[in-house]
């Protein structure tokens, strides 16, 4: 004579409501960290973060991603060729952007709320609206990795078209999901893009690859003020219409 077992559906729907609370968790709790501490990240969770994050779609499985990972004195050396080239006004007016990745014409509402987050993390640093000088500064952080132990840079072929680039962007946050999942954080950098060309000499980037961006990853330094915005987000109402 066979038993059967009922199936535990309290513990079936605890289990799937701690999965949901989990993944919302690590969806909602990413934000972009503009100061981190030294705290090193293991090359194996790095690993896994990407591995996780490869799992993203793509038409006809094409993974139109490519990864370099700078640590130590590979970091260190990047930053400094860009630095160099940042810091002299002259040199700076040498390099531009590959691809545009702001709107060529800034209309409403996206000028408002690019105006917005600007100003919000300049207040909370102090920054005034003359302050060039402080304003450069800030920017230029960026090219340091906001001092994370761990910095990626994101190429691309130049053959894949715009499929490819929505495709990638699904990729790069799965990494931002996967990093907060195991208590880090991640500022994903469209200002390496003016870079691309030091990028390119100092990473051996071969010539059919683009830069996409640039990420920094590691532990936040919830000490520094700048770590304490949080950015607004529209309403589902605000974007989203539904139709019967």
């Amino acid at each position: 004579m066979t038993s059967t077992t009922e199936p535990d559906l309290g513990s079936s729907l605890d289990a799937r409501s701690a999965a949901q609370r989990s993944v919302d968790a690590a969806i909602s709790s990413r934000r972009s960290v503009r100061a981190f501490t030294a705290r090193p990240v293991a090359r194996a969770t790095i690993e896994e973060i990407l591995a996780v994050a490869a799992r993203a779609p793509s038409g006809t499985n094409l993974q139109p991603w490519k990864v370099t990972i700078v640590l130590g004195d590979a970091r260190q050396r990047l930053s400094a060729a860009i630095m160099a080239e940042y810091n002299d006004p002259g040199r700076m007016r040498e390099h531009k952007e590959e691809y545009a990745y702001y709107p060529r014409q800034w209309l409403e509402p996206y000028l408002a709320r690019r105006r917005k987050i600007g100003w919000d993390l300049y207040r909370l640093l102090g920054i005034g609206k003359t302050d060039k000088e402080k304003m450069h500064a800030q920017h230029g952080r960026n090219y340091l990795f906001f001092d994370a132990p761990v910095g990626l840079i994101f190429s691309i072929d130049r053959i894949l078209e715009q499929g490819s680039w929505l495709d990638y962007g699904m990729f790069l946050e799965n990494i931002m999901v996967a990093a907060r999942g195991r208590g880090l954080d991640t500022c994903p950098q469209a200002a390496f893009t003016t870079f691309h060309r030091v990028i390119a000499r100092e990473l051996a980037l071969p010539a059919n690859e683009m830069v996409v961006c640039g990420m920094s990853l590691g532990y936040a330094d919830h000490s520094k003020i700048e770590n304490s915005l949080v950015t607004e987000r529209e309403p589902v109402s605000g974007f989203a219409r539904f139709l019967e």
